[in-house]
């Protein structure tokens, strides 16, 4: 009688928990699956971090763009200021 309990017992444990047997083809599936995310997201983010970088590098080109503009109407309008400077000076002698 007692072995017959243990059996039973067995069983509804089986049924209650049933053991998950991990096999190759689960590997398989789980790798596959990973490799798939990867292959997708990877390409993704080098992408968007490239575009940041290169969005830097546009940013401050342009800032020093713009600083060069400023300086060259500058060093213009002091270049106009010498040139007739010495075209006043040039005439009264």
């Amino acid at each position: 009688m007692n072995v017959g309990k243990d059996e039973l017992l067995g069983q509804v444990d089986e049924v209650l928990s049933p053991k998950k047997k991990l096999d190759t083809a689960y590997l398989f599936f789980f790798i596959s699956g990973i490799v798939l995310v990867l292959g997708i997201l990877f390409p993704k983010v080098y992408l968007t971090q490239q575009i940041y970088f290169e969005s830097r590098e546009i940013s401050k080109l342009k800032v020093e763009y713009d600083t060069l503009q400023e300086e060259h109407k500058v060093i213009g309008a002091s270049v106009e200021a010498i040139r007739y400077k010495n075209q006043v000076l040039d005439t009264l002698f």
